[in-house]
């Protein structure tokens, strides 16, 4: 298997490509189906994610919609490398769409959205030999010969392929509802005889030096529903690489002649492991193949990769989220003799978790408003002065209530608006751009959130009862708070917390946490552990947090992030060592601000400057604590609050730049 390493892209995918919306209930019928999630589709769609994750320089050539899915499609294979500059946008059509759901082991209905869809207006004219010569190889699915359009395209593309040296790799792809020879509504039949639909593959076959499929994909290719019969019947119309996926037995490569019976065919073994859905696991297959096919490794190692990917997707929920990554592959092929449920291995399961984040975020300049108790109480004091400068006329009544008056606490929401128009200025003029978050809250920042959401911006939110000890959650179940979030939104914990706690109070607050990152893991949300010495507690020494946080680790809960005090260098680099001993993917360290001078937060950012995990600092009062209170006083206008709260924002971020000059 000698494949040309020198080419700007290893691959390219041609076919279908569309957005899924998984049916959240498993166990329930379609018509049943309360909730879905979006994921990333199509045979194509989901190959060129799954060899990108596994570390292949994909290209995706198709169209989308231009429309808001067409959009994710775009965004989604971009975030983990695939090039998409053909993934053709088409002004005509609508992205296909697919609705899909898990009943049970045997069952997973599945219904197309495909009428006139984008992905099957292809056309012989958006082949760029240029393009095609790019790359190492192309993948074809067989739904694209399914229409006299798009079946050009392909042809077109092979013969650019072939003119250019590339291999080419056909993943049979055998959907009967997409050849017309279903009800449209039958997404799940998987196979059906049809003389057509056969004549129409064999007159490709010898385009192709790689060629995929079930025994249910092959018999339609073959023209038998003998499967070894049905590859002698393909053997003589190519002399392809033919590899027959054989469910949970793993998979067989044939490679010259057919034999004529079984004992004599190798078989690749996969690992045996409960399957909740077997949608996607043939584009996890061939994922995994190709990145042996295309590294020129032996066809015993392919197989493997092939295998295990098949298996990792049919333990979980989703095609494209379920694609296991390279570095997650490799340590599930080192001990998949001694994981039975991939979906229960904690390990695996946060190496899934750490390597398909979306976003880097090697630095941050986090501007906190998520304060809820302290603008409170500062908008609780507006109404006491003004309820005494009312009170000194005569005509005012003596018996009012200055905490019956809500003016100033509805005076928040608009509050942390000016605070975000603030933060974008100071990220403007500071030139942070992917290095800019805030920390905002539901109960008077929800209109900050929806504004700033989907800017690429670091967007943290807290779940914690303010000043809460032992922890609660302010609006309830965790669970029941996260299926409203957006994913990009990091949940913001906050935990008071002492070594020389009561053993029933910590129990108590570990549980909570522990039931928080559950949570977390399983809505795909990153979580940030903030952690403070309680202010009251006479014993503040510094070398408790790193006491604290090796405790945290101990409990089998690995945040994405710590927030912690400012500390003296030593205790930085004793943190840094245990987090580097239980997560080394740990995204980092945030610094927090507890409204001290600008000064003092100056110097524990030169303590932290030599410290890597340090990746920022997260701060609130310290720049918008004077500012906010005389704009709540009517002091100060919308500009001025503006301008005084950007200028101490910038100061923070003048500081931590003096000590951690921009890359």
């Amino acid at each position: 298997m000698q494949i040309d390493q020198a080419k700007k892209l290893d691959l390219i995918c041609i076919g279908r490509v569309a957005v899924d919306f998984y049916g959240q209930q498993i166990g329930a019928r379609l018509e049943d189906m309360s909730s879905f999630s979006m994921y990333l589709g199509g045979s194509s769609g989901n190959v060129a994610y799954g060899t990108a994750v596994q570390g292949l320089k994909s290209g995706m050539l198709a169209r989308v919609g231009d429309e808001h899915m067409g959009r994710f499609l775009r965004e989604t294979l971009q975030s983990v490398g695939v090039d998409t500059e053909y993934l053709i946008t088409d002004k005509e059509r609508l992205t296909a769409l697919v609705i899909l759901g898990i009943k049970d082991q045997d069952t997973f209905p599945l219904i197309f959205y495909r009428d006139n869809c984008a992905d099957m207006a292809l056309h012989p004219d958006d082949i760029n030999e240029d393009y095609i010569a790019c790359a190492r190889a192309i993948a074809i699915t067989g739904t694209h010969i399914s229409h006299p359009n798009t079946r050009l395209a392909v042809i077109k593309a092979l013969e650019y392929a072939q003119k250019h040296g590339l291999k080419r790799a056909l993943d049979i792809d055998y959907r009967p509802v997409l050849w017309g020879l279903t009800a449209l509504g039958d997404g799940e039949t998987r196979f059906i005889e049809s003389r057509m639909v056969t004549e129409q593959l064999q007159e490709i076959l010898h385009h192709f030096d790689l060629i995929v499929g079930t025994e249910e994909e092959f018999h339609i290719a073959g023209g038998s529903t003998d499967t070894l019969l049905a590859l002698s019947n393909i053997r003589k119309k190519t002399q392809a690489v033919l590899v027959c996926k054989r469910g949970s037995q793993g998979c067989s490569v044939f490679e010259g002649e057919i034999d004529k019976v079984w004992d004599k065919v190798i078989l690749h073994t996969g690992v045996r492991v409960a399957v909740l859905n077997v949608l996607g696991a043939g584009d996890a297959f061939m994922s995994g193949l190709l990145r042996g096919y295309l590294n020129n490794e032996s066809w015993e190692r392919a197989c493997s990769y092939a295998n295990a990917c098949g298996a990792l997707v049919v333990s979980r929920h989703g095609c494209s989220p379920a694609m296991p990554t390279k570095i997650e592959l490799d340590d599930y092929l080192k001990r998949a003799d001694v994981i039975k449920a991939p979906d229960k291995d904690a390990r695996l399961n946060h190496l899934h978790r750490v390597t398909t984040r979306k976003q880097n975020w090697d630095e941050l300049c986090i501007f906190a408003f998520d304060h809820r108790k302290q603008l409170l109480e500062m908008a609780k004091k507006a109404n006491e002065r003004e309820f005494t400068q009312n009170n000194q006329n005569q005509n005012q009544d003596h018996n009012h209530n200055p905490d019956q008056n809500p003016k100033n606490e509805q005076r928040i929401s608009s509050l942390k608006l000016l605070l975000l128009e603030a933060a974008q200025q100071a990220a403007i003029d500071a030139d942070i751009s992917g290095k800019s978050g805030i920390l905002a809250d539901t109960t008077y920042g929800q209109d900050a959130l929806n504004k700033l959401t989907g800017q690429k911006w670091w967007i943290g939110r807290p779940i914690e009862l303010p000043s809460s000890r032992p922890l609660r959650l302010e609006h309830g179940d965790i669970g029941s708070q996260l299926i409203s979030w957006p994913h990009e939104h990091v949940v913001k914990c906050l935990i008071f917390y002492h070594p020389a706690d009561a053993i029933s109070l910590r129990a108590e607050q570990d549980y909570l946490i522990n039931e928080v990152y559950r949570a977390c893991c399983l809505s795909g949300h990153e979580l940030l552990i903030e952690i403070i010495l309680p202010l009251d507690h006479p014993d503040q020494n510094q070398s408790h947090y790193a006491e604290i946080i090796e405790h945290i680790y101990q409990q089998n809960i690995l945040p994405d992030w710590w927030k912690i005090p400012s500390l003296e260098t030593v205790n930085l680099n004793k943190i840094s060592q245990i987090i580097e001993d239980y997560d080394k993917d740990c995204r980092g360290i945030l610094i927090l601000g507890l409204d001290a001078p600008a000064a003092i937060l100056k110097a524990g950012f030169a303590a932290a400057a030599s410290v890597p995990m340090v990746k920022g600092f997260a701060v609130g009062r310290t720049i918008f604590g004077k500012p906010a209170q005389a704009w709540l006083y009517n002091e100060i206008d919308d500009k001025t609050l503006i301008d005084q709260v950007k200028r101490n924002y910038l100061t923070l971020i003048g500081y931590w730049r003096e000590y951690r000059p921009a890359k």
